[in-house]
């Protein structure tokens, strides 16, 4: 059993005010904390992704703010104090400034961070 919290947390991405803290959680699974400053747009750092979208499920909370998502068939908007389930084929921008909390693969995430930290590059 583990307990995790956003300060023991190591950041894996930062940068232009985002901070995102990973840390694999067991069972193929990891946990993120991440803040988005109001603004931040990721759909750039995916192009280059199938569809220029996240391809990793997430599972999570949003603790404050506002998430625009953007996928293939449309958007929508998650508030805070919203539980979710972004399947594969999104692309969040930050409406106000966002924490959440959210669970994904570690083995697909880290693809996906690899390929944000390589765009940013």
């Amino acid at each position: 059993m583990k307990a995790f919290t956003r300060e023991d947390t190591p950041v894996t991405l930062e940068g232009d005010g985002v901070d995102l803290r990973l840390q694999e959680a067991g069972g193929g699974m990891s946990v993120a904390f991440i803040h988005l400053p109001q603004g931040t747009d990721l759909a750039p750092a995916l192009k280059g992704l199938e569809g220029d979208l996240c391809p990793c499920p997430h599972w999570g909370y949003l603790l404050k703010g506002r998430i625009r998502m953007r996928t293939a068939s449309g958007e929508h908007v998650y508030e805070a104090g919203q539980a979710y389930y972004w399947g594969p084929g999104h692309a969040p921008e930050a409406l106000e400034d966002s924490d959440f909390v959210e669970f994904s693969p570690t083995e697909e995430f880290t693809a996906v961070i690899d390929h944000v930290k390589a765009q940013a590059g």
